[in-house]
C-alpha cells in the first residue's frame, strides 16, 4: 500500500518541477492501493506543488449539451473525467475555470489568473484559454495510468496549428453559472465527430516519436506507468507533423 511519502518520492523521480506548472491526467485505479485513498493522492500533488501551479481537468463535455442540459454550474456540475478530478475541483483553494465543456481546476501560484477568461473561449482549447496558457507556461504534462488518448493538450495543437479544424462550423448555445450565481452565455464550436471521427484515439501514434526525440519520458507512479512531457516541444513536434500532413491525426 502506497503512502503520501511514496507518492511524493515518485514525483521527485519523475523530475517534476515543484516551482513550475503541472497539468495532470490520471487514472486512480491504475495507481494501486493508497493509504487514505484518493485524498492522499491529491495531498501528495498539492504538497509537492505548493510553490508552483497544479492543474487538473474538470471537463463536463459528457453532461452539458444543447439538447438536455445546456448549463454548466461551476459549483454543482460534476467532472466527467475521473474521480480524482471531481475530488480536486471541490478542494479548498482550488479554482475552476468558466468553460462550459472543457473547464480546468487549478491550485497554487497565480491560479486565479490561469483560469481567468475562459468564458470568452468559444472552442474546447482555444487561444487565450487554459490549454493555451499551458503552452505559454511551458507546463509539464503528466499522464498517470493513461496514454496520449487522454492528452487534451493535443486537441489544442489541432486547433492552433492544424489545417483541418476539429470543431463544428456551427455554434452551440451553452451557459455557465459562475461562483456568484450569474448565468453567463458561453456559445461553443464543439468537437465534431463528423469532421474528426477519431476523437483522440489516434493520438497514441505520437508517442514513439516523442520518446525518440526525448520529448516524452516514462517511469512509475505507484503501480501506474507515468508519462511526462513539456508543452512547448510537444507542440513544436505535433505542429510540424500537421504542417507536413494536414490529415495526420485523422488516420490510425
Amino acid at each position: 500500500m502506497y503512502t503520501i511519502n511514496d507518492l511524493v518520492e515518485n514525483l521527485y523521480k519523475l523530475k517534476i518541477d515543484p516551482n513550475g506548472t503541472l497539468k495532470v491526467h490520471i487514472s486512480y485505479k491504475a495507481i494501486g492501493e493508497v493509504e487514505g485513498r484518493g485524498d492522499t493522492v491529491l495531498d501528495a500533488f498539492c504538497e509537492y506543488m505548493q510553490n508552483g501551479l497544479l492543474v487538473l481537468p474538470s471537463h463536463t463535455w459528457a453532461n452539458v449539451n444543447a439538447e438536455n442540459n445546456p448549463v454548466m454550474d461551476m459549483l454543482y456540475t460534476p467532472s466527467c473525467v475521473g474521480i480524482l478530478t471531481e475530488l480536486f475541483r471541490k478542494r479548498h483553494g482550488v479554482l475552476r475555470s468558466l468553460h462550459p465543456t472543457h473547464s480546468v481546476a487549478a491550485f497554487g501560484r497565480d491560479a486565479a489568473e490561469f483560469v481567468a477568461g475562459e468564458q470568452k473561449i468559444q472552442t474546447p482549447c482555444g487561444k487565450g484559454g487554459a490549454y493555451y496558457k499551458l503552452w505559454e507556461h511551458d507546463a509539464q504534462i503528466l499522464l498517470i495510468g493513461v496514454n496520449f488518448m487522454r492528452n487534451t493538450f493535443i486537441h489544442g495543437i489541432e486547433e492552433w496549428d492544424g489545417v483541418i479544424a476539429p470543431t463544428s462550423p456551427d455554434l452551440t448555445d451553452l451557459y455557465v453559472i459562475d461562483y456568484d450565481g450569474n448565468r453567463v452565455y458561453t456559445p461553443q464550436y464543439r468537437h465534431s465527430r463528423s469532421i474528426a471521427p477519431h476523437s483522440s484515439s489516434t493520438f497514441t501514434k505520437l508517442e514513439p516519436q516523442a520518446l525518440q526525440e526525448g520529448i516524452l519520458t516514462t517511469d512509475r507512479f505507484g503501480d501506474a506507468t507515468a508519462r511526462v512531457m513539456q508543452a512547448k516541444p510537444l507542440r513544436e513536434m505535433v505542429a510540424g507533423l500537421l504542417k507536413d500532413d494536414a490529415g495526420y491525426l485523422l488516420r490510425y
